[in-house]
């Protein structure tokens, strides 16, 4: 699978993302919203560009396109297309940092069985890049809210049954937590 470094071939690829997302709304207002952040956003593209980049994704079938005799032309994102596309989301994922902690721990804790090990260390791996510290082998903490983000890494490494997630209030040996996460 040949790497799509380029930023503008990945927002070209993230947009026609946002056009599935547009035909699974069902409400008007977001319909509304949806279509004209994605006009103003093609309209930034060069349109020679935006087609050489098209035939590209074609021929590494991450779209399908057809063109129609009116001039038409309508572009489908490939299930390929959508793990790429995935893949760069998860790849700039990031947990904010609130202005005040509210002095709760998220915790998330797995079992995940053997015949699952790349996922388990891929979800391991992640969890360390975001800043999580590692309390047991398969135990993580966070200070920060963060309940969205780990089911989107659930859901990307296929582990939903595996996983738990839960706040925690006044652990033990909490001031190892705090002195790791330079909180007070």
């Amino acid at each position: 699978m040949k790497k799509i470094r380029s930023p503008w071939k990945k927002k070209i690829l993230l947009l026609l993302e946002a056009g599935v997302v547009l035909g699974a709304t069902r409400s008007l207002s977001r319909r509304g919203y949806i279509l004209k952040a994605l006009h103003r956003e093609w309209k930034k593209i060069d349109q020679d560009y935006l087609w050489r980049v098209i035939k590209e994704f074609n021929h590494d079938r991450l779209v399908k396109y057809r063109e129609y005799p009116d001039g038409s032309i309508s572009i489908i994102l490939t299930e390929e297309g959508k793990k790429r596309v995935l893949k760069f989301n998860i790849d700039s994922l990031i947990i904010p940092k609130p202005a005040i902690w509210d002095r709760q721990w998220r915790l998330v804790f797995f079992d995940v069985p053997e015949k699952k090990r790349r996922g388990r260390d891929a979800l391991r791996l992640k969890l360390r890049e975001l800043g999580f510290y590692e309390w047991q082998k398969s135990v993580f903490v966070h200070p920060y809210s963060c309940r969205d983000q780990i089911d989107f890494i659930v859901e990307f490494f296929e582990l939903r049954p595996f996983v738990r997630y839960g706040d925690l209030i006044n652990p033990t040996n909490e001031a190892e937590l705090k002195l790791h996460f330079n909180l007070s």
